[in-house]
């Protein structure tokens, strides 16, 4: 049996990354991950060496981020388009991060304390794994007959040093007002990439490659695809079926317009309900309240004091302070909530032919509140985006009124 599958140092290493996860890694000692492991110390040392030398092994195998390299390589042969694959590394990455930030804390600040042949290690670690992001990189580029002003894996290299440097700035300050949000960091980051280090190879490649201007209002050129009526319904009968969490989530993506990072950010204690209101208060990038909406989309899904969310919150008989949990009992992850969206749309194709994504319940969110009245400034106090990113949202409110007088009149006829 390998080094890998070998039970009892599996153990060891799931231990060691839950109390690195709560207690940082100087706070934890060996004999409480050789306790919680079930086995005696020396069964640690006989396996690690020390204490350092464990947390390399959680670094290089734990479940978070063992299969990113290999994901990201199979994903390279499916698009040609650096704006999407740089988007979703990033995204994939900070998301792997969002889940261990203590052990990110820890790597860091703590680094000093470490002997000089396990922070080698770390580093062979490191550079191990820069080498999957720029195989990554290099095969999209190719497919996407892309120039690049610098070499592949120095283009992986420095976007892992500031995607580093975000979450270490995001899990030990606040309020540093660096930028708006994690969206506005991917958005610019990005922007910045590909403006200084990737173009076009040709002209008939030219297509590909979705070139963003340098400043905030580069999402305001996305698409919005605000989903039918009748799919929003669906996809909230499918997460009721599965579970109250699962529809308590469908409802707040949908009636509150929340991204995913924002749903995943909430506690409990953020929840404000009354009978004339319910309220979220958002505390990730621009710090705000925001309705839950009663009505969505013509259906009233029940009041303000009992709903999907106040029944999911009811249920609860943990004392965990997030509002919602993974299958471990942690706080909801990016990634936890990917999975759990799957599951809840799986089956089900818009009118383009694609699964739903999480991004279009917000988007039909803020579609539908315009078409019921409520005004752009208004709407940008509730999102904390400008005038510019709201600008395509506006524009599919009109076209969409557009749309239903021209059948209200042909009914007339």
């Amino acid at each position: 049996m390998s080094a890998q599958r070998n039970p009892t140092r599996q153990r060891l290493i799931h231990a060691a990354l839950e109390l690195f996860a709560v207690q940082g890694v100087t706070d934890t000692t060996t004999r409480q991950i050789a306790e919680l492991a079930d086995v005696n110390e020396v069964t640690l040392f006989r396996h690690f060496g020390n204490k350092h030398g464990l947390l390399l092994a959680v670094i290089e195998d734990a479940g978070v981020f063992a299969h990113l390299g290999q994901t990201l390589i199979r994903k390279a042969n499916q698009t040609s388009n650096i704006y999407q694959a740089l988007k979703d590394y990033a995204t994939a990455s900070l998301a792997a991060m969002d889940q261990v930030p203590a052990v990110v804390r820890s790597v860091v600040g703590e680094a000093g304390q470490y002997p000089a042949k396990n922070r080698e290690a770390i580093g062979r670690g490191f550079t191990q794994a820069n080498r999957y992001v720029a195989k990554y990189f290099e095969t999209v580029i190719k497919r996407g007959q892309l120039d690049t002003h610098i070499p592949a894996e120095k283009l992986a290299s420095l976007l892992n040093g500031m995607l580093l440097g975000y979450a270490v700035i995001e899990f030990t300050s606040e309020f540093h007002q660096l930028w708006q949000d994690r969206d506005d960091f991917l958005e610019n980051l990005i922007t910045l990439f590909l403006q200084g280090a990737v173009s076009p190879h040709s002209e008939a490649s030219a297509e590909a490659f979705e070139r963003l201007p340098l400043n905030r209002t580069a999402t305001a050129m996305e698409k919005v695809a605000d989903l039918p009526a009748s799919i929003a319904h669906t996809i909230l009968q499918h997460a009721k079926k599965l579970g109250l969490q699962e529809y308590a989530i469908a409802y707040v993506l949908f009636g509150a317009g929340l991204s995913a990072l924002e749903l995943c950010q909430l506690e409990r204690s953020h929840h404000i309900s009354d009978p004339h209101q319910q309220l979220l208060q958002i505390t990730q990038g621009a710090v705000r309240q925001v309705p839950v909406n009663q009505w969505l989309m013509g259906k009233r899904y029940g009041s303000y004091t009992r709903n999907p969310l106040t029944q999911w919150l009811r249920s609860r008989k943990d004392h965990h302070p997030a509002m919602f949990l993974n299958p471990s009992g942690q706080t909801l992850s990016e990634s936890d909530l990917l999975q759990l969206w799957q599951a809840i749309v799986d089956g089900l194709l818009t009118p383009d032919g694609q699964p739903p994504t999480i991004a279009q319940a917000q988007q039909t969110w803020c579609v539908e509140l315009l078409m019921r009245g409520m005004t752009l400034a208004n709407l940008r106090l509730l999102t904390g985006w400008d005038a510019a990113k709201l600008q395509p949202y506006v524009d599919r409110a009109r076209e969409k009124a557009a749309l239903e007088q021209a059948l209200r009149l042909d009914q007339k006829a």
